[in-house]
């Protein structure tokens, strides 16, 4: 446990900043379990999900590169279909 002032009040910004980046990334993992299971509204999933991992990488919460194995990944298996 911190014992300095500054060094608890990082705690303590680390762990809101830790929530509120774990909304971006359960929101596109929850999207992309929708698109696994499939149905009718698959094209608005699809556009749904690229801008969440697109907003996810815009706030520097996955990488670049990530984001965009993401999609790709999700493109074949939606051309695999």
């Amino acid at each position: 446990m911190p014992i300095i002032k500054s060094a608890k009040k990082k705690v303590r910004k680390d762990k809101k900043r830790t929530e509120r980046n774990n909304l971006y990334t359960e929101a596109y993992k929850e999207t992309l379990k929708k698109l696994k299971k499939g149905g009718k509204n698959v094209k608005e999933l699809v556009k749904k999900y690229y801008s969440q991992v697109d907003k996810a990488v815009k706030r520097k919460i996955i990488h670049k590169n990530k984001g965009n194995r993401l999609k790709a990944k999700v493109k074949k298996f939606i051309t695999s279909k």
